[in-house]
């Protein structure tokens, strides 16, 4: 892809790898659409791509709130005729010990990892049907492809999220949409700082934008990274559930000594 001249959806673009996405494309030409709760966050970073002769466009709401998430997307239609690429990167968790959690904690991680992306990729799509083109990027965990000790639930809707993207890969093509599934490891954003887990092949967060952003531009359905951790999610994925739960076990008491 080439990002010159394109309308692009951020969604969770105050912070994080999301933020850091939003100044790379707006200096490669694109024109941002930014949005997430915090406005004055938002603000500051329309500023720093102003000052380096971008332009971004920001929209403070809720994820959470459908009605919200449509205002943005209508919003965007109304003002540029198009979306080119959205690109969805909200969510995350804090640890979360199954057996000290009740029904409503679980419910809320979920609501905050899938009910956030639903919220603005069905009302996108809808657009893209008619606009017979675009592309749809999700920036889901590694974590997703597996249940990892404290982070059950928001495994559960990484999972969720990740089976969604692939049916509406199917669903969707006929119509010249494009689906790409990220699956970063860990990296060192300052939300992930308080974490008690063990962060294994860690990256900083400056190579995580990198990677999300080559992801982006090569157009890969499936990119995973960094490529150490990937690849032992990969063999887990393929080993035996019994030597996979032995080994999880490990690291959960590793985790709490």
């Amino acid at each position: 892809m080439i990002f010159a001249g394109k309308v692009v959806l951020i969604v969770g673009a105050s912070s994080g790898m999301g933020r850091g996405v939003a100044r790379r494309l707006a200096a490669e030409g694109a024109t941002i659409v930014a949005t997430a709760r915090r406005a004055g966050e938002l603000e500051s970073l329309a500023a720093e791509i102003a000052l380096d002769r971008g332009v971004c466009i920001i929209h403070p709401a809720d994820a959470l709130r459908e009605d919200e998430a449509a205002a943005v997307v209508e919003a965007t239609i109304a003002r540029f005729g198009r979306i080119d690429l959205l690109l969805m990167n909200v969510g995350g968790a804090p640890d979360l010990d199954l057996r000290t959690i009740g029904v409503g904690a679980v419910k809320d991680y979920m609501r905050s990892n899938y009910d956030v992306c639903v919220n603005y990729l069905f009302p996108v799509l809808h657009h893209m049907m008619r606009q017979g083109s675009g592309m749809v990027a999700h920036t889901n965990s590694l974590a997703g492809l597996m249940g990892v000790p404290l982070q059950g639930p928001y495994s559960a809707a990484k999972g969720a999220m990740r089976l969604l993207m692939d049916t509406c890969r199917v669903e969707f093509a006929d119509h010249g949409i494009r689906f790409i599934s990220i699956y970063p490891g860990f990296v060192a954003t300052a939300r992930t700082q308080a974490h008690a887990m063990p962060s294994p092949f860690e990256i900083s967060e400056q190579r995580g934008v990198a990677h999300i952003v080559r992801a982006l531009r090569t157009e890969r359905s499936d990119y995973r990274f960094p490529a150490a951790i990937s690849w032992l999610v990969r063999i887990a994925t393929v080993l035996p559930q019994p030597i996979v739960t032995m080994l999880l076990r490990r690291r959960l008491r590793a985790a709490r000594t």
